[in-house]
């Protein structure tokens, strides 16, 4: 899978997963658009992504490592509440965060690889 392809999965596991935590919800709160907003932020970048720009590339793998981050606490939330379907939604959610930052990181090390070769 390519790094922008990845991206995109990611953007819409994160909108999707998102939005049905929030619409799901009794008591929906506003924290949890924080996914929404960060899948929103992933699709709208994939363009300049896919045409290889290394500022995106690299505020992506930054933003990327920073909903990893964050989502462990609405998972220690939903493991101490019991709350199965939230557990499982918000492990998918880092899953694909860090499955797309491994690809990432691939990417940026064979991209080194090729350039010192052809030094």
């Amino acid at each position: 899978m390519k790094p922008f392809q990845a991206n995109l999965v990611n953007a819409a596991v994160l909108i999707l997963l998102g939005l049905w935590s929030y619409l799901g919800s009794e008591t929906p709160s506003p924290t949890a658009l924080i996914p929404v907003g960060f899948g929103v932020i992933f699709a709208l970048a994939t363009p300049p992504f896919k045409k290889e720009n290394k500022v995106v590339a690299h505020i992506i793998v930054l933003l990327t490592l920073l909903i990893i981050i964050a989502l462990f606490m609405p998972l220690r939330g939903a493991l101490g509440r019991g709350d199965t379907v939230a557990a499982v939604r918000v492990g998918i959610m880092i899953a694909t965060s860090v499955v797309a930052m491994v690809i990432y990181i691939k990417s940026f090390i064979d991209a080194r690889k090729a350039r010192e070769a052809g030094e």
